[in-house]
């Protein structure tokens, strides 16, 4: 694969899970395994079918959570609180990645539906949270998640970005088709990226420390 060109980017906007750490930390598994258990002990479902809720309203919102607050009067400081304690020592950190976002000219921000705990939680472990100007998380986006247009609208607004000069780098690709009809340049990251064959998405890499180290980026003075 060439190198991007980079060079008229002057914000980088990141996901957060799965894409500024590996999908196969296994962290996902474990969130996962939490909302499971949390919509059994909510519905009274079997396990198996309080996963397919799950995966249901994943795939009707973009996020589990805004189903259960729609279909169940879910509050969502009680729904983020299982998250509190969950442990990221599988998450290693890796300097390279870091100097690598350092490098990036211009604004970093992070456009999570991770709540806002989470996400400083992960990022302070990663070494990350200095790199990163803002955290645009679900509150902030009045919890209409990725991939709704809406959520894009407001992250925009909040923070004056102009989608011409902006990569979007993201794990899941049915996210980055809104980003790309912005006019936003689209990454794709993780070990499946490089089998996508979606029109919308520009740059595709199973490694995003390598991608982000050896991209054309602008010149600062």
């Amino acid at each position: 694969m060439s190198v991007a060109d980079l060079s008229r980017i002057d914000t980088w906007l990141f996901d957060l899970d799965n894409t500024l750490y590996p999908l196969e930390s296994g962290i996902g598994v474990d969130i996962s395994e939490r909302i499971t258990t949390y919509v059994e002990r909510l519905t009274g479902l079997p396990r198996d079918e309080a996963r397919t809720l799950q995966k249901h309203y994943l795939d009707q919102h973009g996020l589990t959570l805004k189903g259960l607050m729609l279909n169940h009067g879910v509050d969502p400081d009680e729904y983020h609180a299982m998250f509190a304690d969950l442990s990221l020592e599988a998450l290693a950190r890796d300097h390279d990645l870091i100097a690598a976002i350092a490098r990036l000219p211009g604004r970093r921000l992070i456009f999570t539906n991770a709540d806002a705990g989470h996400a400083r939680r992960v990022m302070d472990h990663l070494g990350l949270a200095d790199l990163f100007s803002e955290v645009f998380h679900i509150e902030s986006a009045g919890f209409i998640p990725k991939p709704d247009p809406e959520s894009f609208q407001r992250l925009i607004a909040a923070h004056g970005v102009n989608p011409a000069t902006t990569a979007f780098f993201e794990d899941r690709a049915l996210n980055l088709e809104p980003a790309a009809q912005l006019g936003m340049t689209t990454v794709l990251v993780g070990l499946s990226a490089e089998a996508n064959t979606d029109p919308f998405v520009d740059y595709r890499t199973m490694g995003l420390t390598a991608f982000l180290a050896e991209a054309r980026v602008k010149e600062t003075a």
